[in-house]
């Protein structure tokens, strides 16, 4: 943890200032400490660098937690291909946006975006997982000055409402209750900040609902994390195969159309197999996740005030959207 993070964290009970108790430092970074709140004098231990707000949380949460927590320490690279992603996954949003802001990331997993937002030039960002997979972005990032990784909840942020920008990829539908981490994340905004999402579809998805999902809940969610792993290395074998010798191949061709889920499995076609399997442990390890129709997912954008509000369907299965406080609102 830097120092300069002590700008934008607050108590998730009470949200008062902290003070920081250091017991080691490597350069820069407190690697071992402690953060004080001022009013409640509640305490939040500083772990191998990463200051630790989790507190209680459910069962669910819990699994939830182990599962990405795992995901992401076992699948913690980094790779190029992950700036078109993000980007593709935020529009309207590009790095020019970013640039100067202060960020506030919801769920960073490994890091991925929290490097890119980084390298977009925002003064900063501070990303918040409630897994172990913050180790991963920690060690991802911890190189850039511009970084802060924390352990917190989303439901209860451990921040203050400062922030220009906001966003959450993947995560939110994930959680026990997604629009109430959407309205947690939109309460941290500066008045007149923007927030971006993206979260899975029900439109487009009605196969993985109806046949992945039953399994998912019911086994696979339940497996151990090396069991499921290594089906998932199995499984991904013939998903690699079709990519690579069919939907690659035709993706430029009308012959596109006459492939299933088409556009998704166009859009990965390109990613290695170590890639294609961390997807297929993805969604098959969550135990809960979300598909959201659209009108669900932009009554979120209506119901927390936003106004310039953009929903757009991304691969023909998500949701991406933008929306924006108004400059004299509040969240």
């Amino acid at each position: 943890m830097k120092e300069a993070a002590l700008e934008f964290l607050a108590c998730p009970d009470c949200n008062s200032d902290l003070h920081v108790v250091v017991t080691r430092r490597e350069g820069t970074e407190i690697m071992e400490g402690a953060l004080g709140c001022r009013n409640c004098s509640l305490e939040y231990p500083i772990v191998r660098g990463v200051p630790r707000f989790a507190g209680e949380i459910g069962e669910v949460e819990q699994r939830t937690a182990a599962a990405f927590g795992y995901e992401w320490t076992n699948y913690s690279e980094l790779a190029e291909r992950y700036r078109q992603q993000f980007l593709d996954w935020l529009k309207p949003v590009d790095a020019d946006f970013i640039r100067g802001k202060t960020v506030l990331e919801g769920g960073c997993g490994k890091g991925r975006h929290t490097a890119l937002t980084a390298e977009f030039g925002a003064r900063a960002v501070v990303s918040i997982d409630l897994s172990d997979a913050v180790d991963a972005a920690f060690a991802n990032t911890r190189d850039r000055p511009n970084v802060h990784i924390v352990q917190g909840d989303l439901n209860r942020p451990p921040v203050k409402r400062v922030f220009d920008y906001a966003f959450s990829i993947g995560v939110l539908h994930h959680l026990p209750d997604p629009e109430r981490g959407f309205h947690a994340l939109v309460s941290r905004l500066a008045p007149g900040g923007a927030i971006s999402a993206w979260v899975y579809g029900r439109e487009g998805n009605g196969w993985i609902v109806h046949v992945v999902t039953p399994m998912r809940e019911g086994v696979f969610s339940h497996m151990p994390h090396k069991v499921l792993d290594g089906l998932s290395a199995l499984l991904t074998v013939p998903l690699y195969l079709a990519t690579k010798l069919a939907y690659r191949p035709l993706r430029r061709t009308p012959l596109r159309l006459i492939l299933p889920y088409e556009p998704y499995l166009s859009y990965i076609s390109d990613f290695p197999y170590r890639e294609q399997r961390s997807i297929v442990f993805d969604h098959l390890v969550a135990p809960l996740a979300f598909y959201l129709r659209r009108d669900e997912f932009a009554a979120w954008y209506e119901r927390a005030g936003l106004t310039e509000v953009a929903v757009q369907h991304h691969n023909a299965n998500s949701w991406r959207g933008f929306g924006r406080l108004p400059a004299s609102g509040a969240a």
